[in-house]
This record gives structure tokens, C-alpha cells and sequence, in this order.
């Protein structure tokens, strides 16, 4: 059963895609198309600097009625990014994704980056967690496991 971050990270994995503020647009939108993602960490000297995501691509080029593809990820990236530990909870997650109004949150223990969390990963949690208690009610409820 899946309850806390770190259990998600298991399944997930813990890859951390990331590129530098300076990388261009295109380097930036090349790698979220070849790893099939939708958000990146800003690195700087392997601290984290922002988060990039598509919508901030498409919220960007909306806003300028451009699309400059030799730009660099800064002038794209949020730069406030809230971090999760992994012994919170899915739900911890879930909560901080709802409150901050995020669809990505990275796994930080210290100083050190163990993976990113999407929104989608975190409903997957939920539902596992939730068709988990349902097995165990219906064995109970069934009588599963016991003598009668």
C-alpha cells in the first residue's frame, strides 16, 4: 500500500530531469518530448533554482503572442518551489498541490534532490491506497482467511 512519498518514489522511480536557467526554450521543450514529462528542474550548482512546466511555456507564449525558442529557461521558470520530504504522506502531497495551486513538487530530504512528484502520480497513490482498503473490507466483510 502506498502512504507516504517515498513509497510513490518506489514505484515511480526517482529520476530527476533537469536542465540550467541558461538552456534555451528548445533544449528545455526537446527533453520534457524525449522523457515524456511535463515539468524540469531548474538546477544551479546542483541547488534548485525553478521549476519549468509546459504551462509555463504555453502561459509564456501566450502572453507575448511569441514563441522564442532561443530564450532561456529563466525568463520561463517559477522560481518559488516548495519541496516535499518523503516521509509525508500522498495526502500531504495532495494537500500542498491543491493549497499552492502546483502540479509538480520535488522529493527533497536536505540538500539532496530524490525525485519529483506530478499531481498524476499522486492521484495513481490515492487510487492504490483506496482500491487496497477496499480489498482488505471486502475480505473482511467476505470472511476471508477465517475458519468458519
Amino acid at each position: 500500500m502506498l502512504t507516504t512519498v517515498q513509497d510513490l518514489l518506489k514505484v515511480k522511480g526517482d529520476a530527476v530531469w533537469h536542465v540550467s536557467p541558461d538552456a534555451t526554450v528548445l533544449d528545455a521543450l526537446n527533453l520534457m518530448a524525449e522523457k515524456d514529462i511535463g515539468a524540469l528542474l531548474v538546477l544551479e550548482e546542483e541547488e534548485i533554482a525553478g521549476i519549468v512546466s509546459e504551462r509555463d511555456f504555453v502561459r509564456m507564449i501566450a502572453q507575448k503572442q511569441t514563441c522564442e525558442l532561443q530564450s532561456t529557461v529563466k525568463d520561463y521558470m517559477t522560481s518559488t518551489v516548495f519541496t516535499i520530504h518523503p516521509s509525508q504522506t500522498i495526502e500531504d502531497c495532495m494537500e500542498m498541490m491543491t493549497e499552492k495551486h502546483i502540479r509538480h513538487l520535488p522529493v527533497t530530504d536536505g540538500d539532496d534532490i530524490l525525485g519529483l512528484i506530478s499531481i498524476g502520480d499522486v492521484i495513481k497513490g490515492i487510487i492504490s491506497s483506496h482500491e487496497f482498503t477496499i480489498e482488505q473490507l471486502s475480505k473482511y466483510i467476505d470472511g476471508g482467511g477465517y475458519n468458519q
